[in-house]
C-alpha cells in the first residue's frame, strides 16, 4: 500500500496544476475579452443600435431649447442630426446641463456631446474634444436696464445669478466682487432674475442676445462688454479616436460649406465673428 503513495501524490499535483493552469487561462480570457469591449469602436456600436445618442442643451435659445411640444430643437440638435445622417441612423436627444454632460459621456450615457461647452484644458482631461473648435462665445450679464450697470465692477457685492458647473462664474466673484447663485439649469436662474432674486444673470453673450431679442424681456439688456471669448468644444468619449477623427472631418466641412451660419441665420442669431473668420479660413 505504501507503494502507491507516490502515484497518488502525483496524481494529485497533476490536478492542482491542472486546475491553476484553468485558472490562468479563464483570467487572461477574462483579461482579453475586458480589453476587446474597452477598444471596441463605438462607431460600430452606434451602428449595430441603429441610433446616435447625443446630448444636448434643452434650456438654451437658440442653441439647444424645447419647443411647444416638448421636442429638442435648436442649432446644436441640428448638427447633431447632420451626424446621425451621415452615419445613416436616427437620433435620440439627451437634455444635459452644464454639471452633468462631460459625466454623461464618461458613463456611456450618451455617444456625443454637443453642449455649448467651452473647450479648456482640464476638460480635455475627461473628454475628447476634437479640432477644430465648432463655435465661440464670450461672457456677459443679462440685467435690468433700470439698473443702468456698465461695468463689471458694477457686479461687486450684488447677487448674480450662474449655472451650477460655468467657469465663469468663479471668475465674475473672483476679479468683480459678485455674489454667484448657482442654479442648475438656465429656467431657474432667468426665474430668479425676473423675481428680482439676482441684480444680473451672467451668462454666454450668444444666449444673452438671443433673450434680449425676445419680447418678454423688452426691460432687460446686455450692458457690459464681453470678456473672456472662447471657442466651444463638442466632445466624445476618451479613446474613440476613430469617431473624434470623423468630427475632426465633419466640422471643418461645417465651417468650410458655410452651415455654422446657415444655421445661426435659421435660428435667428446674427452671424458672429467666429463663424464668419471659419468659413473664411477653411475656403482660402
Amino acid at each position: 500500500m505504501t507503494s502507491g503513495l507516490p502515484l497518488k501524490q502525483k496524481n494529485r499535483e497533476k490536478r492542482m496544476k491542472n486546475r491553476f493552469l484553468a485558472g490562468v487561462a479563464t483570467t487572461l480570457l477574462a483579461s482579453a475579452l475586458s480589453v476587446a469591449a474597452a477598444s471596441a469602436d463605438v462607431l460600430d456600436t452606434i451602428k449595430e443600435r441603429g441610433t446616435l445618442i447625443v446630448g444636448v442643451k434643452a434650456d438654451y435659445k437658440p442653441y439647444g431649447f424645447l419647443d411647444t411640444s416638448g421636442n429638442v430643437i435648436g442649432i446644436e440638435p441640428d448638427l447633431a442630426k447632420d451626424v446621425a445622417d451621415k452615419l445613416g441612423v436616427a437620433i435620440e436627444y439627451v437634455p444635459v446641463v452644464s454639471s452633468n454632460r462631460m459625466q454623461f459621456l464618461e458613463q456611456g450615457k450618451i455617444d456625443l456631446m454637443i453642449a455649448t461647452m467651452t473647450d479648456r484644458p482640464d476638460r480635455r482631461e475627461v473628454v475628447l474634444i476634437p479640432d477644430p473648435n465648432y463655435y465661440s462665445s464670450g461672457t456677459n450679464i443679462l440685467s435690468l436696464k433700470s439698473l443702468g450697470l456698465t461695468e463689471w465692477e458694477d457686479l461687486r457685492n450684488k447677487p448674480v445669478c450662474g449655472i451650477q458647473g460655468a467657469f465663469y462664474n468663479k471668475a465674475t466673484s473672483q476679479n468683480y466682487g459678485a455674489e454667484i447663485v448657482a442654479f442648475k439649469g438656465t429656467a431657474e436662474a432667468y426665474s430668479a432674475l425676473k423675481a428680482g432674486n439676482c441684480a444680473a444673470f451672467v451668462y454666454d453673450d450668444s444666449a444673452i442676445v438671443a433673450k434680449t431679442n425676445d419680447p418678454e424681456w423688452a426691460d432687460y439688456e446686455m450692458p457690459l462688454q464681453t470678456i473672456d471669448d472662447a471657442p466651444w468644444g463638442l466632445a466624445v468619449a476618451l479613446g474613440e479616436e476613430n469617431f473624434a477623427q470623423m468630427m475632426s472631418d465633419m466640422i471643418i466641412d461645417w465651417h468650410k460649406t458655410g452651415r455654422i451660419l446657415e444655421l445661426e441665420t435659421k435660428w435667428g442669431v446674427t452671424n458672429t465673428p467666429f463663424a464668419k473668420a471659419m468659413n473664411e479660413k477653411y475656403n482660402q
